[in-house]
């Protein structure tokens, strides 16, 4: 590849993106502008730009894209259902895509001829911020450090840093990795990479343990309208705040802990530990409305193309014609979704103890068992005769040939006469 003249690199402060920027000018002599997404990450933000700076890089952009973030992401994926087998919020997945965008509409504002990354050759990040490169402008220069220099570990990247005097926070004794945004927190690495080793207790941080939750549960509901949250006990609230406020409702009463491990793009398992208060309750709470809802043809079919929508947020295809296409579907799902959820918050658990919605389908007077003029109890037997049919035709064959059911008998020899 020819050498790049000016580098946008999606940049987080953290240890690998700390030593990118100067990897980048000493390997290739360019110019190098750094872009931050601010996701809702808060004091991760503080003293960024001027980090960059100091560590080379000629300007460094810090973007709010929070209620971008929220909107034409999380609540898609909540709409959809969306959830990655059957555990992870995809908190990172869903975010990568809008960075990656965010930067190639810098690198063509600022005139750069090339993207840089700072996601290892391991791990699902890099597949995702290259999809969307691809996608996007693929005649951008693609820089992936990682799979480039002679950096091997996190321990040989802090060397480097302290070599070249970089401010970093990552430690040789804590060496975990972690995102954070509006929606969850992650952390993978460390001792973590023993899936038989307990998280510690010091590695989260927007959720209390259960065990130290509050002994009084905490009851939160959730309206809805067309299929997105707009508000808390009885309160409107725009996007962001609404979403920052059920973090920490949901964080005080440890709901929303995840350690799982998955099955990461590249075909490898890895083991990660998500902090994810708000969106578990958001995500419960709408599947509540949806069941209240929806018929159940359309509830089935629905849930079946769950896990396809999450495989490809999980694995970047973001911007993909499959993935719009499942949104033209899911869209017209939830035009009815509205109403309202009751959940109670108790030491990690989030339980739903009321729903209703002017949308129900679910009727009492319809459901009831006693006498009423929808549904005449007598009709379920030719209901059933019809249902039952196949098995009904299939026994008398077997019956007819070998004498007996070809499905299991009683065998009665087993018991004595008195």
């Amino acid at each position: 590849m020819e050498n790049p003249k000016k580098v946008v690199v999606a940049y987080s402060g953290g240890l690998d993106t700390s030593i990118i920027i100067p990897w980048l000018k000493e390997r290739y002599g360019c110019e190098v502008i750094a872009m931050a997404a601010n996701l809702g990450q808060d004091d991760e933000l503080d003293g960024l730009e001027e980090k960059a700076i100091a560590t080379g890089a000629s300007a460094c952009f810090i973007e709010d894209l929070r209620e971008e973030f929220v909107e034409e992401y999380i609540f898609p994926c909540i709409k959809a259902g969306a959830i990655y087998e059957g555990q992870y919020l995809l908190g990172t997945s869903m975010a990568r895509p809008l960075i990656a965008r965010r930067q190639v509409e810098i690198a063509e504002r600022e005139g750069a001829d090339a993207v840089a990354h700072g996601c290892t050759g391991k791990g699902n990040d890099q597949v995702r911020f290259e999809l969307t490169y691809k996608a996007l402008n693929p005649k951008l220069k693609v820089i992936a450090p990682w799979r480039l220099w002679d950096i091997r570990s996190r321990e040989d990247a802090i060397s480097y840093a302290e070599e070249r005097k970089i401010p970093i926070t990552a430690t040789r004794d804590k060496i975990y990795s972690h995102d954070e945004n509006l929606w969850h927190r992650s952390s993978e690495g460390g001792l973590l990479e023993d899936p038989w080793n307990a998280p510690p207790k010091d590695l989260f941080r927007l959720t209390v343990d259960p065990e130290d939750a509050p002994d009084t549960p905490v009851e939160v509901v959730l309206e809805f309208e067309k299929g997105v949250p707009v508000g808390v006990d009885g309160k409107r609230l725009p996007p962001v705040e609404l979403v920052a406020k059920l973090n920490k409702i949901g964080g005080a009463h440890g709901v929303g802990r995840i350690d799982m491990v998955e099955n990461r793009v590249v075909g490898m398992k890895s083991r990660g530990i998500y902090e994810t208060p708000g969106g578990t309750i958001i995500f419960r709470a709408h599947q509540e409305l949806e069941s209240l809802i929806l018929t159940g043809a359309l509830l089935h079919q629905k849930a079946t193309i769950a896990p396809k929508y999450a495989d490809l947020v999980y694995s970047g295809a973001w911007f993909t014609p499959l993935r719009e296409s499942l949104d033209a579907f899911v869209e017209h799902t939830q035009e009815r979704i509205c109403g309202e959820v009751r959940l109670k918050l108790y030491k990690g658990n989030c339980t739903v103890t009321g729903r209703r919605s002017p949308a129900s389908l679910y009727r009492e007077d319809y459901a009831t068992f006693g006498k009423e003029d929808v549904y005449d109890q007598k009709d379920a037997q030719g209901f059933i005769n019809i249902y039952g049919l196949p098995l009904k035709v299939k026994a008398m064959i077997d019956i007819d040939g070998a004498g007996k059911s070809g499905y299991r008998r009683p065998d009665y020899s087993r018991f004595k006469r008195d």
